[in-house]
Parts: C-alpha cells; structure tokens; sequence
C-alpha cells in the first residue's frame, strides 16, 4: 500500500519527520472538539443562551491571534523548539479545563488552548513540508490531516460513553504529554530552516517584500471569508442536531460516519494534487464543500446526515491540497508565520461569524442564519484563483 501511494520514497528523515508530525496532531486534535461535542451540556450547566454561547466562541477563536507572535518565534528560533511548547500548552489546557469552575472560566482556558493548538497544527505542518520530497507534499500533508482526524474522531467516540462528563474528556486529553516526551526524544530541527537566512522580521518579509504580499493578503482574505461561515457552522452542527431532536449518542453517530467515510477523501485529495496540481482543484473542492455544508442546516435529520457526511468528505479531500498549497506559496523564513497569520484572519472571520449568528439567529433561527452566510465560503473559493500554482516546485526560501 505505502509503496503504490508513493511513501517509499521519503526516505527514513521525511518518513521519521512524518510520523512524528502525525503523533503531534493526534495529540493536538484530540480535545479540540470537546467543548462543541459537549455544547448542548455545557449550556444546560452553566444556564447559558445562544447568544451567551456565540460570544463565548467568540473569545475562544481569538486564541488563535495569541498563536501569531508564538508561530513567529518558530520562523526565528526554529520549529522544533515552538512544536514542544505548544503541545505542553495543548496538554496543559485540557487538564485545566476538566476542572473549570463557571463559563467564564472554561472560556479563556480554552482560549489559550486554541491558541496552543494553533501554534503546532501551522509549527508541525511547515515542519512536514520542509522535509518531506516535493513530489509527496499533498500526500504527506493528507497523512497529517489523517492523524488529526484520528484524534478529533476518539475524541467523538468517547463522548457518548462519557456523557454528560465533559470534564472527564479533558482529563484524559492530559496524555498529550505522553506525546510531548516521544517529540522531545525523537524529533530534530528542519534542515529548510537550520539553512535559511533569519536576518528580517518575519511580518516584514510578508508584507513588506512585493513578490510575498500578494500571496498573504489573498490567503488571509480566504480564511477570512471560509470562517464567516464555517467557524460558526464547525461550532454549532452539534447544537443544530439537539435542535432537531438527535440524541447525544445520534449526533456523535453522525460525526463518527462523517469522519470514518472521509478518511480515503484525506488520501485522494493529497494524491491528486501532487499530480494534477493545487490551483483547480482546490477552487472546486471549496465551492462544493460550501455548498454541501450550507444543506446542512436547511432543516430535517435526512438533510443533517447528507449534509455532514457530504461535507465532510469534501473537506477532507481539500484539507491536505490546501496544507501543501500554502506551505510552498511562502518563504522558509517566514512559512510558520504565514501559516499563523492565515489563522489569525480566520480567527477574525469566525468571531464576526459568530457574532452574526448571535446577532441574527434570534430573528431567523439557528439554521437560517447559518445557511445565508454560505456565501461567504463561496467568495473564499474563487479568491483561490488569484493565487499561483506551486505543484512540484522547490520551497523558496
């Protein structure tokens, strides 16, 4: 199997460099979701509406502008260093969280958690590009995403058996440090950044050099416009499923179905990028995964099903030709800040998202209001168009 999809030829470093970013992502993704698993619960025990909801995402997405100055030092004091920082802050913050004591509290802990999770999915992923053939880059970025995806779906699958005890599932979301020591045993600094120049800022090599500002000012207006909607959608499917009447069991099915289904999407996706290219394919799959995800929320359990299953696949075959894409449109000196700065506008996309929800979905409903900010993913996708096509080219440095 490894040898038909091409592995064979990472070599032991791409391949040893692989399999550690996989076991970072698994461990980073792990507890990511448990607070929008667990959303319908936390309301109910913390006596909170939606709009109190919104605006408690609202703080969390912020974690992810934290993320920026961290992924900064990544570009200046090396990846390694960055990666183990922030899976200790990724363990540490779940363990904090199984013992919060109000809304409040659970809130800005798993604000610095997102900010946490933020710092190693870009540290971790810039780290794979960097070391991996070029050839393999869309391949080996769908194997990471693979292995986030395993950690969010165990995270799914515990649910159920835990319910209502979301504390419990933060606790053990504590075994991050078991990866933390694996990482800080095995994993060794980029060559790509022990050999790159390091004598500019980072932001200033972004937005101050011509041939890289374009790029950072069209990415950073995708994920902007993607999290309009998709921040607020990833938050509250599991609210909208209470609201049509799914059980916790019913609605972890879902997300389980969802994720066992997409796990060859991860594969596809990557494979054919590395053959055919980023540019087309990633404009496609990001007006199909909009669409898809917009029928969601239209209303009814069939719709809810198609819609989380369809959109699901659908993104995860982009996930990993957006990962490579990105990865080699920007510099080695400056590739983990791109990567956080494209999260930080994402960050800015899902709280205006979100407050829009809050603002709106009083008057049209939950499901309504999410299904008019469709658009917005939709105008993301076409932006991609402005970008150039990378596949099989060297990473600049």
């Amino acid at each position: 199997m490894a040898r038909s999809l091409g592995l064979h030829l990472l070599g032991r470093r791409g391949a040893e460099v692989l399999a550690l970013g996989a076991i970072a992502l698994f461990f980073v993704n792990f507890d990511s979701q448990t607070l929008w698993l667990a959303l319908p619960t936390v309301a109910h025990q913390f006596h909170a509406a939606v709009p109190a909801l919104t605006d408690m995402a609202s703080v969390v997405a912020v974690g992810a502008l934290l993320g920026l100055p961290l992924s900064m030092l990544a570009d200046r004091v090396g990846r390694r260093r960055m990666l183990l920082f922030a899976i200790l802050g990724v363990a540490v913050t779940n363990l904090a969280a199984g013992f919060a004591p109000s809304l409040v509290g659970l809130t800005l802990i798993r604000t610095l958690g997102s900010c946490c999770e933020t710092t190693a999915g870009g540290v971790a992923l810039t780290l794979v590009v960097e070391e991996v053939p070029s050839e393999l880059r869309g391949l080996s970025v769908s194997v990471l995403t693979i292995a986030a995806g395993l950690g969010t779906g165990l995270t799914t699958i515990l649910w159920p058996l835990l319910t209502p005890d979301w504390r419990a599932l933060y606790l053990i979301g504590g075994a991050g440090l078991i990866g933390l020591a694996i990482l800080a045993w095995r994993l060794q600094e980029s060559v790509a950044w022990r050999t790159a120049h390091h004598d500019k800022l980072s932001l200033r090599v972004l937005f101050f050099e011509s041939r890289w500002r374009k790029r950072i000012l069209v990415t950073m207006a995708v994920a902007l416009f993607g999290s309009l909607f998709f921040q607020p959608a990833g938050s509250f499917t599991v609210l909208f499923g209470a609201h049509i009447g799914l059980s916790a069991a019913a609605r972890s099915a879902v997300i389980v179905v969802a994720g066992v289904l997409s796990v060859p999407a991860f594969v596809v996706g990557g494979r054919l990028s590395d053959r055919w290219g980023r540019r087309w394919l990633a404009v496609g799959l990001g007006l199909a995964t909009a669409i898809a995800a917009g029928a969601t929320f239209l209303g009814g359990v069939v719709l809810y099903w198609v819609g989380n299953v369809v959109w699901s696949i659908i993104a995860s075959a982009s996930s990993p030709v957006i990962g490579a894409w990105y990865g080699e449109l920007f510099p080695t000196r400056a590739r983990a800040t791109a990567e956080a700065a494209n999260s930080v506008a994402g960050s800015a996309g899902g709280v205006a998202g979100l407050q829009l929800v809050g603002l709106l979905s009083p008057m049209l409903g939950l499901g309504h209001t999410l299904v008019l900010c469709v658009v917005a993913p939709l105008i993301a996708a076409l932006l991609l168009l402005l970008l150039a096509e990378t596949r099989a080219e060297p990473l600049p440095e």
